[in-house]
């Protein structure tokens, strides 16, 4: 068997390159798709509940314990002002 060439080796240390780079672009994409759904959920869960909380004293009680936990000034801003929606029977 022939000694690999010079140009060889850099052709194959060019498509390694390339496809860890494509691995790479595969894993950023799952790690976004994965944020994505987190984040759909937590938004789904939020609106279940503010809902549960409008029809439900129980809920309602959570919601506001919850909302006496949120420590961190721009996520109380959040809530500036807002209060829980109230359903007229």
């Amino acid at each position: 068997m022939a000694a690999p060439t010079p140009e060889a080796v850099e052709l194959a240390k060019k498509r390694v390159a390339q496809a860890k780079a494509r691995l790479d672009a595969l894993n950023a994409r799952i790690a976004a798709e994965g944020r994505r759904l987190d984040t759909r959920r937590k938004i789904i869960l939020g609106g279940l509940l503010i809902d549960a909380a409008t029809k439900d004293q129980r809920f309602a009680n959570v919601v506001g314990s919850l909302m006496e936990r949120i420590n961190r000034d721009q996520d109380r801003k959040a809530f500036d002002g807002w209060t829980l929606p109230v359903e007229e029977n």
